[in-house]
Parts: C-alpha cells; structure tokens; sequence
C-alpha cells in the first residue's frame, strides 16, 4: 500500500497511468467502434481529418479509415510490446540469476554470450532476424523479444551478485535449502523490483522496434499497425502529411505513458526512496 501511495503522489506517474489506460481502452473498444475490418475500403482515399464525419481522422492513400486503423494500431503495438517484454524479462532474468547466483565459469560463459547479442545494434539484429525467418507478427514479437534481453540479464546479474551473499542467502544455506530455492524464494524476490521497472524501457523500445520495421515495410503487412500506417504516409508524406503524423502521435503518446508509468514504478519501488 505505501508504494501505491507513493505512485499516485507523483503527478507524472498519473498522467503516465491515465494515458496508457486511454491507450489499452482504445485497444479493448477497437471492434465496438469498428466492427469491420480496420484494412477494408471505406471511403475516397486521401481525405483530411474532419472533412467527413463517416472519417474523423481521414482516411489513407487506398481510402481506409484512418481511426479504425489507430484504435485497432493500439492492440497490435500492446500486444508486441507486452509479450516481447515478457520474453525479453524471462530470458533475462533466467541468465542473469544463473550468473550472479553461481559466478565462476558459469558467470563468465553467460556473460560472453550476451557481450555477442550486444555486439551488434538491436535493430540491425532485428533486420537480420526478420530477414531469416519472416516478417509475420509472431517472428516479429519473438525477434524484438530476443533482441532485447541482454539488458534485463546484465541488471539481474548485478542484483543476484549484490544480494547472494546477504544473511538471509547464507540462513537459508544453513537450513539446507537447494540452490533453486534459494535462487527462486529468497533472492529473486529481492531482486526482481529494478528488472520489473526496466521492463517499462524495455516495452517502450518493443514498440518502437516494431514501428521502425513496420515504416520499412519489413512488418506484417496483414494487420492494422501505427507502423504500418506511417510507412503509407511516407509516399504522400509533403501533402497529406496527417496520413504520417496520426500515427506518429500516437506512438509518441504511448512510449511516453510507458516510460511515465515506469518512472513512477522507480520511484514507488526505490527502496532509497523508502527510506526518505
């Protein structure tokens, strides 16, 4: 309860919550609003916000609803954004702890490893895995996952190294308790706060990951995302510029209420904070 209040106190961490729960109700409501398909044509292409009220935001270069295809936009960058994070936070945090937790060789061959991930930029690595395995959402989500752990491991690993040698590590070692269960009920409990608000960093950067391979046109093309959309604006990008910037604003507004949303969870999670 005293982290809740401590969120709630900082006026940047409630209009982070407020927007991103304006983002996700846009993504629940999608289909009730629009119940036909987001990508289906639906009017005279090109037409400016507000010049039709079938068509509040306009409608792109082949007449589809610009609206339909923001609200719709909103599950698909939710969807990659939430379970790329929780691929990214899994194999991370099950690195992380095996390397901070027995050090050594163990230590050593892990962090080699993910020094080779981060050997190359995310992004380029990303391209190379689309290019391999497909563009359909499923590689995506799956790719921007594996691109995007070596971060989470590396702070698992300083959190296991700080906490595995703390008295209730060595009391636990007293009573005979395993190595996983010292791993999984006594110091990943501990040390899961930090990786749980880097995991904010780590969805905003899923989304815009997404929208970059999206605007390359390397995203699935089959499904109604922001990405999708800016990349179409880009070939009347001088003149129906709107087509472009929707979309960008509402990628802009959603990594934004994430990285808010994490930036509060910091400061509610901080036991420095705590203290004061």
């Amino acid at each position: 309860m005293d982290a809740v209040k401590r969120y709630f106190r900082s006026p940047s961490a409630v209009i982070g919550l407020t927007l991103l729960l304006v983002v996700i109700a846009m993504a629940l409501s999608a289909s009730t609003f629009y119940p036909r398909d987001p990508l289906a044509l639906a009017g005279r292409p090109l037409l400016w916000p507000f010049a039709n009220p079938r068509f509040p935001l306009g409608t792109d270069n082949s007449g589809r609803d610009i609206a339909a295809q923001i609200f719709y936009g909103a599950r698909i960058s939710l969807l990659i954004g939430g379970v790329a994070t929780l691929i990214a936070v899994a194999i991370g945090v099950l690195v992380g702890a095996l390397a901070g937790y027995y050090g050594g060789w163990t230590d050593n061959i892990l962090m080699r490893i993910t020094d080779a991930f981060q050997t190359l930029p995310n992004f380029v690595l990303l391209l190379v895995l689309v290019a391999v395995f497909g563009s359909t959402l499923t590689t995506v989500t799956i790719a921007v996952g594996i691109v995007s752990w070596p971060a989470p491991a590396r702070l698992t690993r300083a959190e296991f190294l700080s906490l595995r040698n703390r008295e209730f590590v060595q009391a636990g070692k007293t009573l005979g308790m395993g190595d996983a269960q010292l791993i999984l009920r006594e110091i990943l409990p501990n040390a899961l706060p930090p990786v749980i608000v880097y995991a904010s960093v780590v969805m905003a950067v899923a989304i815009l990951l997404e929208s970059a391979l999206a605007f390359l046109r390397l995203s699935d093309a089959n499904v109604a995302s922001w990405g999708n959309l800016i990349g179409l604006g880009r070939d009347v990008l001088r003149v129906q510029w709107y087509v472009s910037a929707i979309p960008g604003v509402a990628i802009l507004v959603t990594v934004l209420a994430v990285s808010l949303v994490g930036q509060g969870l910091n400061d509610a999670l901080n036991p420095r904070l705590k203290q004061r």
